[in-house]
């Protein structure tokens, strides 16, 4: 996610890096749901996990091709939708570890806050959030301001070292996948 944070951010602004920054806090409620249910038949969800990796592997790919060879952020060419809130939203979808988090650690942790009361479980979200959330966000604006120095060969260098983040990434999603589905 801070990858595409950053790339998103040097492609199209610190707005659009601020989308995918914020994405967790829409995918993340039936992620949680989810997780609170299953959270005691772990070993039934490992080839779940697996295909959720293997998709993640899949789109990260795609992203890191697209990020390869982009037009710089001042080209004259029509400027190309950031489509943020998508890549963001589907990006943490397909990533297994929110599904690894909260049908382990995040899941207890809620569990047991609940059990206490339902301020402790918010106080729990708002702050896990708040840091999850809040430094990436932190990230994209900084990005952002140095967003002026990046141009010409800098821009693309960067956005290469990006793509290459994400494509290694993917690689280690598509292990992690096929580990779960018992194939290596």
């Amino acid at each position: 996610m801070l990858a595409l944070v950053l790339a998103q951010t040097l492609r199209h602004g610190p707005r659009e890096g601020c989308k995918v920054a914020l994405t967790p806090l829409i995918t993340d409620a039936p992620i949680i749901l989810l997780a609170l249910v299953l959270a005691s038949k772990l070993e039934q969800v490992r080839p779940l996990l697996g295909i959720v990796s293997i998709a993640g592997a899949v789109f990260l790919l795609y992203l890191a091709w697209e990020s390869f060879s982009p037009a710089p952020p001042t080209a004259e060419a029509p400027a190309e939708r950031p489509r943020s809130w998508l890549k963001g939203i589907a990006t943490n979808l397909l990533n297994p570890h929110p599904w690894l988090f909260w049908l382990t650690v995040g899941a207890a942790i809620l569990a047991q806050a609940l059990a206490h009361s339902r301020l402790a479980a918010a106080v729990f979200l708002f702050g896990f959030y708040l840091l999850l959330v809040g430094s990436k966000v932190t990230v994209a604006l900084l990005a952002g301001r140095s967003r002026a120095l990046l141009s010409g060969r800098p821009y693309r260098l960067v956005m290469r070292a990006l793509a290459m983040m994400l494509a290694l990434l993917a690689l280690l999603l598509f292990r992690e996948g096929l580990k779960h589905l018992a194939v290596i």
